[in-house]
């Protein structure tokens, strides 16, 4: 909101002193978010005067039109001669008033004005454009014709009101009331402690019966309806230059007498109106909500399919208007450059809409107005008569018309707000004190009508329906009182509270894997649900069971995740377009199931701690969260140097991530062969635990299928790996063990197995590990051969080395060799090894 520090004066008399900035910092104390303060023709210099033209001369033999012309600017150049300009617009005519601009003159952006030679003729000045005035678009094309009442040789700098300076506020969406001068005064008043002079309190006939008829079908989505009609207008009357500063001034763009009245009196009162020429509308004015299909082209010239939750206004024909958002081209008031559509009588709307239907239409629709914007964020319902009587005024005064006798109002009934608060709610909302009388004055200030002593029984004024509990009223007061004013205490946390198990391992992942050389790229929870068929999941697959948003952040991105893969994938694909080619990703973070039974979540009191059984309850109602950890790798997993060679990253490097996981929570992980979605059939592990006794997959690691690499746009042989963290905390035992130091020397044993090709490394593992019993410390597997001529067709060899070690003895020869050969043996026994030769 845009607020001219002259026109805020009007309403409360700001000591004269008072600078834009000085206003800024006391609306800022308030409560309001003033962005800037723009200083309007700060370095704009006189002299600047009204000129009339004399003569125009047409100068020929030049690439464009060029005139030179003559212009009476009295005695505003010291000699009453007239002044020789030349200038190339032709907009102006013999006789016309225009702006002038003398040598000696600044103009807004530091341009000197001074007397110079061009064209073959001496220009000693300049006539004016609103551009080179810096004064915003008012469609004008061209120099400044002023009215020809105008005196000639007046300052133009006065009269045009070119000096002010414009306060930019940022308006929350919970004080909709300084979408207006009349609230911004309002603050501002009760900031300096100065009265405020409403321009809503004015005299409002009553309601008869000769208004024009309206029909409200909806009250629930109009409660108030003001209908008033002028006649007679002058269809040659202009928005004199005052008002056309004013709207400028607030970033409106001119465009007809009666338009501008409204436009006008909007900003100013803050209720939206809307004018219809008469004319054009047939029958009562009605509102409703749509029927669905129906259409109707509004005033951007835009053919509009409506929905049924839309709220209309209709004459006979149907929808003219929708309402609270735009009026129809069906009905539209002409502007000045179409005289074709001159309007002598005008109907005037001044209605109260409900602020969710029209946030709703007007985001269904995609059009956001200067009206949608107010009443989507509450616009005070007794301000509409008092708006339509102040545009009747308007239109009388400056565009000689006639208000008729009649007044049409359609109220529905309605009880003003109240809340009861304790007197001294604020003193514990804000951890000090008051009193009672600085809390009764406080509310007073706001506009409440308050009663009561140690119980405070408030009426909420009209224009502020975000007061709706104790605790807005407590914050009405604080703000008031300054936020300055609060005492700064830090909060005491109880003895004995820590980070959670789950929050330490967390902690612990991340620790692990930026260790491991991965750099975590946390992204948004959100994701298209076309992401899964990029993937390549199956129609089936239950990740691709959503949990949708009501209410998403972007349309493209409506459900939350069930996979961390999309996201980090992006990040990959966005870092290495910009550059970053070898990449080591990883995130920690929720994901979101639905459940299989849908619950309504409760609504605790927020004047207490909700208990046990309605945090319960809270939580029953939310999707499951569990945990997941995920990484992606792209490029060199080591770079090569003088040291030697570089290695690509690879599968396995998404699988030993998986392994530094299960590390940290102390689970025991299986790594084997896997098949899964967005992974390469044949370089996909699947990893699983034990839990309970059965057998559960936690997740898989691997290099990706080249068919998402491609659909996605990622770097060739990406790898990526994604567990469920807390299956891993639920099995995992992270107790600190101090590692055994034994004083017996280890027995190393190394074997090389055949087997088939198909055969997992992790089966032949498992099978020697259990084969050698409990004198094995540990097993790697440190070489994989595969050649065709010495092993055969589909064979492969693994060799590993086996460490065996007791706790008590040194171990002999013997008893080693046998643990090895119980190992072999039931590595043939189990997965058909047989001893490479």
């Amino acid at each position: 909101m845009r607020v001219p520090l002259s026109w805020l004066r009007e309403y409360v008399d700001l000591p004269a002193t008072e600078t834009g900035r000085d206003v800024q910092a006391k609306l800022i104390s308030a409560g309001l978010e003033v962005e800037t303060v723009e200083h309007l023709g700060a370095d704009l210099k006189g002299p600047l005067v009204v000129g009339r033209v004399l003569t125009i001369e047409e100068l020929e033999g030049f690439r464009k039109p060029i005139r030179f012309c003559t212009v009476d600017v009295g005695s505003a150049n010291g000699t009453g001669e007239p002044q020789e300009i030349v200038c190339g617009a032709r907009n102006f005519a013999v006789g016309d008033k225009v702006v002038v601009v003398l040598p000696g003159a600044v103009l807004p952006g530091g341009f000197a004005i001074s007397a110079r030679k061009t064209y073959g003729k001496v220009s000693h000045g300049m006539i004016c454009s609103s551009d080179e005035l810096g004064m915003g678009d008012d469609r004008t094309e061209g120099i400044i014709v002023l009215p020809p009442e105008t005196e000639t040789g007046k300052d133009a700098i006065e009269l045009l009101e070119l000096v002010d300076e414009v306060l930019d506020i940022a308006v929350t969406p919970d004080r909709g009331y300084c979408l207006s001068i009349r609230g911004v005064a309002r603050e501002a008043a009760t900031a300096y402690g100065l009265p405020l002079r409403d321009p809503a309190l004015i005299d409002v006939p009553g309601p008869n019966a000769f208004g024009h008829p309206v029909r409200v079908s909806d009250p629930a989505g109009c409660d108030r309806f003001t209908a008033r009609t002028v006649t007679g207008l002058n269809p040659d009357a202009r928005s004199p230059i005052w008002l056309r500063r004013r709207l400028q001034k607030v970033g409106m763009r001119p465009i007809s007498l009666a338009v501008d009245i409204t436009n006008y009196v909007m900003m100013e009162i803050g209720q939206p109106l809307h004018a219809y020429d008469r004319s054009l509308v047939q029958g009562a004015i009605g509102v409703r909500r749509a029927e669905p299909g129906e259409k109707l082209t509004t005033l951007d010239g835009v053919t509009r399919t409506l929905d049924a939750e839309d709220l209309v206004i209709t004459d006979e024909r149907g929808p003219i208007g929708l309402a609270g958002v735009m009026g129809g081209a069906d009905t539209e008031i002409g502007d000045h450059d179409d005289p074709g559509k001159a309007t002598g009588d005008v109907v005037i709307e001044a209605a109260h809409f409900d602020a969710v239907s029209i946030a709703r239409t007007a985001r269904r629709h995609k059009l956001s107005s200067e009206a949608s914007r107010r009443f989507e964020r509450g616009v005070d319902p007794k301000a509409a008569s008092a708006a339509a009587q102040r545009t009747v005024d308007l239109l009388v005064l400056l565009a000689g018309g006639t208000a008729e006798a009649g007044v049409t109002e359609v109220v529905a009934p309605g009880a003003p707000t109240t809340i009861t608060i304790p007197a001294d709610h604020p003193d514990k909302v804000a951890g000090m004190s008051y009193g009672r009388e600085s809390v009764v004055r406080r509310l007073q200030e706001v506009g409440c009508d308050v009663y009561g002593q140690d119980e405070l029984v408030v009426t909420v004024p009209s224009w502020r329906p975000d007061l709706t509990d104790p605790n807005d009223l407590a914050e009405e007061v604080i703000r008031l009182e300054g936020y300055e004013n609060l005492p700064t205490t830090l909060p005491r946390p109880p003895a004995g509270r820590g980070l959670t198990h789950r929050q330490r391992l967390h902690r612990r992942v991340g620790r692990a894997l930026a260790g491991a050389g991965y750099v975590e790229a946390p992204g948004y929870p959100f994701l298209s649900e076309q992401v899964f068929d990029q993937l390549g999941l199956e129609a089936d697959d239950p990740a691709r069971r959503v949990v949708k948003l009501t209410n998403p952040l972007s349309d493209e991105e409506p459900a939350l995740r069930t996979s961390l893969l999309p996201g980090l994938l992006g990040a990959l694909r966005r870092n290495d377009g910009r550059g970053s080619h070898d990449l080591a990703l990883f995130e920690t973070g929720l994901v979101f199931h639905p459940r299989e039974e849908e619950r309504t979540a409760v609504h605790p009191a927020v004047d207490r701690r909700p208990g046990a059984e309605e945090l319960a309850a809270l939580d029953a109602a939310l999707p499951e969260q569990p945990r997941h950890v995920a990484v992606v790798l792209a490029g060199a997993r080591e770079q090569s140097g003088w040291w030697g060679k570089g290695r690509p990253a690879d599968w396995a490097d998404a699988v030993e991530a998986a392994r530094t996981v299960a590390g940290e929570a102390g689970a025991e992980l299986t790594v084997r062969k896997g098949q899964y979605g967005p992974w390469h059939p044949g370089r996909c592990a699947e990893l699983v635990v034990t839990e309970d006794g059965a057998e559960r997959v936690v997740g898989h690691a691997g290099e990706l299928h080249p068919r998402v690499v491609k659909t996605l746009g990622l770097p060739a042989r990406t790898s990526a790996m994604e567990l469920d963290l807390d299956v891993l905390e639920r099995v995992g035992d992270d107790t600190p063990q101090a590692p055994g130091i034994s004083t017996f020397p280890v027995a190393t044993q190394d074997v090389a197995l055949v087997v088939d090709a198909y055969v997992p490394a992790a089966d032949v593992e498992a099978a020697l590990r259990e084969g050698a019993g409990e004198l094995l410390e540990s097993i790697r597997l440190f070489d994989v051969y595969d050649n065709a001529e010495q092993l055969g067709e589909g064979r492969k060899s693994l060799a590993y080395a086996l460490r065996f070690r007791a706790g008590d003895r040194t171990l002999t020869v013997d008893e080693a060799s046998a643990a090895r050969d119980a190992a072999v043996a039931l590595a043939g026994d189990r997965v058909g090894a047989v001893l490479r030769a």
